[in-house]
């Protein structure tokens, strides 16, 4: 064997012990460099910027539930960033409550709903903040605030809708595809070994048994049984009021004010200008959170990880080949 290739050889060996340094050290710092990072530096709470100078030892948080509320994940892929972060969500509700300078909270709710059990995290964190931290919380409903996304506004202070906002929308869905006919005609054959009669409950290959139906009925009473509770509690309204109203159609902002499921008409401006005025909050500054809701440590993780992942991580394929296609009961408003 000649020098030359030797020294390929050499070369070759480098690159993959560099290669492996670098994975090596990528999960040290995704691992550990985050919070110590954070922590040395005092950086590891929310961005914030100013909606409306005042005083800043007495402010206003303002948050935003922007889309279809469901715990994807904390990171987007380039190929569909989500416009709703679950996770940065809740972490900034409760920094909000936890901030001694914030004396109220307004939510700007713009959600076709999503998952049961995210709107329902997300309405006791409001709960929590109420009654834990003693501060108001006012709801600011934009375009759309219907199912999940009146869930979570159920049980606050106040809420306010514009006349054009559609909202209810109460009830809960789960549904599924059914393609057994059109397998039957191209030939295609679903094999299932399975350790029970019901695992495969909700199969896209065969027609549904009745007992099958009924059990998932079931789930879905229990869910919206749920649901009209959070509306009787929070709201003040009876049961047969809140049944009668939430057959699942959806109300205009105008039409929801005449049925009392919100308590007045006007935009995210005017929700700002009533809560200074009515919890003794009048010359309040306003902020809003920003960015992911990340500190430094956070920023140079996530920008090593940029360095080393590989072009499936970064386009997000493995992340949409992994996902179940199972059934999913949502409080949610769609087509």
């Amino acid at each position: 064997m000649n020098a030359k290739r030797w020294v390929a050889i050499g070369i070759a060996g480098f690159l993959v012990l560099v290669s492996v340094g670098f994975q090596t050290l990528f999960s040290v710092i995704n691992s550990n460099f985050t919070e110590a990072f954070d922590s040395a530096a005092g950086t590891s709470f929310m961005n914030e910027e100013i909606i409306e100078d005042g005083d800043m030892m007495k402010r206003i948080a303002v948050l935003h539930v922007e889309g279809t509320i469901q715990d994807t994940g904390e990171e987007s892929s380039l190929l569909g960033s989500a416009t709703y972060n679950h996770n940065t969500f809740l972490e900034r509700l409760e920094a909000a409550g936890q901030d001694d300078t914030v004396g109220g909270v307004i939510i700007e709710v713009n959600s076709p709903g999503g998952g049961v059990v995210e709107s329902a995290e997300i309405h006791d964190k409001v709960v929590e903040i109420q009654e834990e931290y003693g501060k108001p919380v006012y709801i600011s409903m934009a375009n759309t605030a219907a199912s999940g996304g009146y869930y979570l506004a159920a049980s606050a202070n106040k809420i306010v809708a514009h006349p054009a906002t559609l909202t209810g929308s109460i009830g809960v869905i789960m549904s599924t595809v059914n393609y057994a006919e059109l397998a039957d005609k191209i030939g295609i054959k679903q094999e299932v070994i399975k350790s029970a009669e019901h695992k495969d409950i909700m199969s896209a290959t065969r027609d549904m048994t009745d007992e099958e139906r009924a059990i998932l009925q079931s789930i879905i009473d229990d869910m919206y049984a749920d649901f009209v509770q959070v509306i009787v509690d929070g709201r003040g309204m009876s049961e047969s009021k809140v049944r009668e109203l939430g057959d699942g159609r959806v109300y205009s902002g105008k039409q929801a004010l005449d049925n009392g499921l919100v308590d007045d008409l006007g935009d995210l401006e005017d929700t700002i200008a009533m809560m200074k005025e009515e919890q003794g909050l009048k010359g309040a500054e306003v902020f809003e959170y920003t960015g992911d809701g990340f500190g430094m440590g956070s920023f140079w993780a996530t920008a090593a990880e940029g360095l080393f992942v590989s072009d499936a991580d970064l386009l997000g394929i493995k992340e949409l080949m992994g996902k179940s296609n199972s059934p999913e009961a949502m409080y949610l408003y769609a087509e």
